[in-house]
């Protein structure tokens, strides 16, 4: 914490340095144009020459400041961005809230962990670990935490984060662009209903008069000049609406052109900035330096392949503004030109483009696993195998607070199914919920909850929490079948890790039991790793007649001082205390 509460002490300063400076050439920008103003109106007065000459030399030089007022405004912005994000970091890291993005528009029932890990929504571990700005960035760190990469994947993008994990600045830095760019998913799908319209051929005739009528006016105006002939302007006349017909021959493709594209020469132009940035950092890991190759293109950047795009929409701009439109158009089809530009750039880069944004979210993920990494340097990068062992040295869940957490040892091999007793708010939950979200994050090269980890990467199936599918008329029961035959599904196409938390309790005590005990069996039979919490002692049972694949652990609960204490540690063998009728007992219910 003490580094971001430095980078915010440090970029304070700078914001106020910056922010002088920035009200000092707006006052000096105004005062241009008032000295401006005042030289030609004493030209006007007495003629002489000289007011000219100085008023030319206080426009200039508000041209300069114009210039230099749009690099202070970007700085402004990019220093504003650095100190809200690491504000947002302290408060986060003080626990006070958290300040970002909860992915909720990414959650899927029907995904085998999404809703039941809690991985979208609010105090999510999307929102945790969210340190995305653009649509892009937001979308393919969600894609990541829903789905298993293979292990050649997994060692590379662990050295990808374990390199980013150190290059705080850069990170900041990246991150500040991707802010300030205001993305979305509006302009993002903008930017590829563009990229797909595949329509890149102009009439011939259409390019012929492109460039014949311009001339011609130029040819007839730089004549009249010369000759003073008003003939000519007469020409002249005819060109500019001979022009303007065909502009309006040519409008609604124009129109097709740039639909649904407003702003989005900005969003190009910043995602510009970030192709840049990434282009021009020295890497080390093979991920990252494959993914920075990925951005040359014809011996060319793709940042300046995108600035040049970005110029091009705001080129097109012109074409609502009247004035600006009949003046340039008139006179040499100012517009179709950039057309003909925008279609020439799309047939030599749009298979590309879409790549270029990939990279861009990609670095936005990878940066925030990266800062997980960086404000947690007790978790740990698992070790990976492909024996089918698991197991974790201090296992906990990433998200409680780090000050109370109980950290617990686990291992999965020989043993491959753990049959979890314990009384109610024991810990059973939270410690599947740590199994399933570790074994994810791990699954995808990030940084574990542990201080020693050793996995087989396995695809991971939950069934923990289910709710009502009132829109589809289904009970919590028949959606708990639905769940237990996804993962029976699943497991047809290979071993996974599975966590079951009290299935089957839509249904009497007899029937639940057995049917959970045949659903362990045939869990087992399929090679399957992982957990169940039960509060049917029967069921533990089971583990007699599988003694090598089977093995029993629980949370138990202790009465002190008339009061339930839990300690949250994991121990072998069945649970023994019960606490849910001394606590009815304590709470007067019976």
């Amino acid at each position: 914490m003490e580094v971001y509460q430095n980078k915010v002490e440090h970029y304070s300063k700078v914001f106020s340095r910056i922010n002088k400076r920035y009200n000092s050439i707006s006052l000096l920008r105004l005062l241009s144009v008032f000295l401006c103003l005042f030289l030609m109106f004493y030209y006007i007065k007495t003629s002489e020459i000289l007011y000219v000459v100085f008023a030319f030399l206080s426009f200039v030089g508000f041209i300069i400041l114009m210039r230099i007022h749009s690099k202070l405004s970007f700085q402004k912005e990019l220093t504003t961005a650095i100190l809200r994000m690491n504000q947002n970091e302290i408060t986060y890291l003080k626990r006070e809230k958290i300040p970002f993005e909860n992915g909720i528009e990414f959650n899927d029932f029907h995904h085998p962990y999404a809703y039941d890990l809690d991985v979208f929504g609010d105090h999510s571990l999307f929102q945790n670990i969210n340190r995305t700005a653009t649509f892009i960035g937001k979308k393919t760190l969600a894609n990541q935490l829903l789905k298993l990469l293979p292990n050649e994947a997994i060692l590379e993008n662990q050295e990808a984060i374990n390199e980013l994990k150190t290059k705080i600045d850069w990170r900041q830095d990246f991150l500040a662009l991707a802010m300030i760019s205001n993305d979305s998913k509006n302009s993002y799908d903008s930017l590829l209903h563009w990229n797909s319209f595949k329509n890149n051929v102009l009439p011939k005739l259409l390019v012929v008069f492109s460039v014949v009528l311009p001339a011609l006016f130029f040819g007839f105006l730089i004549a009249y000049f010369i000759t003073s002939k008003i003939i000519l302007l007469s020409y002249l006349t005819y060109i500019f609406i001979a022009n303007l017909i065909v502009l309006g021959q040519s409008f609604k493709r124009i129109q097709s052109e740039i639909a649904k594209a407003d702003n989005v020469d900005k969003i190009i132009k910043q995602y510009s900035l970030l192709v840049d940035k990434i282009e021009t950092e020295t890497f080390q890991s093979k991920k990252l330096k494959d993914l920075q190759k990925q951005l040359v293109f014809k011996n060319e950047t793709a940042s300046a392949h995108l600035k040049q795009l970005s110029e091009l929409f705001s080129r097109m701009d012109t074409i609502n503004n009247l004035v600006t439109a009949i003046v340039f158009n008139g006179t040499f089809l100012f517009n179709l030109h950039v057309l003909k530009a925008l279609l020439k750039w799309k047939q030599n880069y749009s298979t590309e483009l879409e790549k270029w944004i990939e990279i861009i979210g990609e670095f936005e993920a990878l940066n925030s696993l990266a800062n997980l990494a960086y404000n947690n340097p007790d978790f740990v990068f698992p070790e990976i195998n492909s024996e089918y062992k698991i197991g974790f040295s201090d296992l906990s869940h990433p998200l409680l607070n780090p000050a109370t957490r109980v950290a617990n040892d686990t291992h999965f091999y020989p043993e491959n199914f753990v049959i979890l007793t314990g009384s109610n708010m024991s810990g059973k939950s939270t410690f599947l919920r740590s199994l399933g979200i570790n074994m994810v994050l791990g699954g995808i090269g990030s940084v574990v909850c542990a201080s020693k980890a050793n996995i087989h990467p396995l695809p991971v199936l939950v069934s923990m929490r289910l709710s009502d599918s009132l829109a589809d008329s289904e009970s919590y029961f028949f959606a708990e079948i639905k769940r237990l035959k996804q993962i029976m599904d699943a497991l047809e196409n290979g071993p996974a890790f599975v966590l079951l938390d009290e299935i089957l309790r839509g249904t009497n005590s007899d029937d639940k039991r057995n049917g959970t005990i045949e659903v362990v069996k045939k869990i087992m039979a399929k090679n399957a790793i992982g957990a169940i919490a039960t509060h049917d002692i029967e069921v533990c049972l089971t583990t007699n007649e599988y003694p090598n694949i089977l093995t029993n652990q629980c949370f138990e609960v202790e009465i002190k001082n008339n009061d339930l204490h839990f300690d949250y540690k994991l121990r072998n063998g069945i649970c023994k205390n019960k606490s849910a009728t001394f606590l009815m007992q304590k709470m007067g219910v019976i």
